[in-house]
């Protein structure tokens, strides 16, 4: 079986479930395994493939229940790497009564996964590779490892795959550092998966044609542009299409596109390494309908986790 690993952070989100409170004014939070890469490498599992996850969480209750979790999920732990000098991650959360989100970020363990730490995961077993990190290109010892692991990956001739997962309030105050970080994987990898919002950040562009046109110019991968209910465009060889969702009653929207890539990772893994990057048009086409199912149906349960424990392939055409 093709083996995908993930790398990235993981890390408990506490979300504040006082209806339209800011943190100061919440006084009850919810506790939630969370962190794109995580949820991609639970997505991938609960479909039935074989997913690694490379992160580092403290010793803490909060590293042990994330760890606990994703062996639960049956996602390989063995590169979850506990330390004993930072606290695990955690990012506080409210959706407040004008729609806007209060947001406090408390970075810990997350940001010191180190090229020591991935020296001893052995990459060449892996034909691919998820990079899908929110926390990836703020600084930290996980910024350097980061970019080793790809460029490793990318000279054993493995399949690469990018999420840029653009968060506002990380990086507010260094959008530019972030994009070219973010171009410059979208140049060296065989997919790439961005929201709409980010297509247009990343471009510079201000409509979905723009962004795709300018996207298409500056990278030959493989690239999903996420749109909502209105479904995906997808692009390949030049080629673009719209691929429609299923119409569901969403209950909450977290870990919809992480449960899209899931999918789409799932997908191509069962194609096999030496087929997989001379699919069609048309086989895309398939994948991303079955992918933006994965996503929808993520959408019609409370929390992340909760919907992947409700995945499996037969949801695929």
């Amino acid at each position: 079986m093709t083996k995908i690993l993930c790398i990235g952070e993981a890390l408990i989100d506490m979300i504040c479930t006082d209806k339209g409170k800011s943190l100061a004014d919440g006084a009850n939070f919810l506790k939630k395994p969370g962190g794109a890469p995580t949820n991609v490498a639970a997505a991938i599992a609960a479909l039935g493939g074989q997913a690694d996850l490379a992160c580092k969480v403290g010793m803490d209750p909060f590293g042990q229940h994330l760890v606990f979790t994703m062996q639960q999920m049956g996602v390989d732990t063995r590169y979850m790497f506990r330390d004993a000098d930072h606290f695990t991650t955690i990012a506080f959360v409210s959706l407040m009564e004008n729609g806007e989100r209060d947001f406090v970020f408390s970075r810990g363990a997350d940001s010191q996964l180190s090229i020591k730490d991935m020296a001893s995961v052995p990459l060449d077993e892996f034909d691919i590779f998820h990079f899908g990190s929110a926390t990836s290109f703020l600084p930290g010892p996980f910024y350097e490892a980061y970019r080793s692991t790809r460029d490793k990956a990318v000279q054993q001739g493995a399949y690469i795959s990018f999420d840029p997962n653009y968060r506002h309030d990380l990086f507010k105050n260094n959008q530019d550092f972030f994009i070219s970080n973010s171009l410059d994987f979208i140049a060296n990898c065989h997919y790439f998966k961005v929201s709409e919002e980010e297509a247009m950040l990343l471009t510079g562009t201000a409509t979905l044609s723009d962004a795709t046109t300018v996207l298409m110019e500056k990278s030959a991968a493989t690239f999903t542009i996420t749109l909502g209910k209105e479904g995906t465009m997808l692009c390949h060889n030049k080629e673009t299409a719209i691929i429609k969702s299923i119409e569901i009653k969403p209950v909450d929207t977290t870990g919809a596109g992480d449960a899209f890539v899931g999918a789409l990772l799932y997908l191509l893994a069962q194609k096999g390494k030496n087929t997989i990057q001379q699919l069609d048009f048309g086989t895309w086409k398939t994948m991303v309908y079955n992918a933006n199912k994965a996503g929808a149906r993520t959408c019609e349960y409370l929390g992340a986790m909760e919907a992947f424990k409700h995945l499996n392939n037969s949801i695929f055409e």
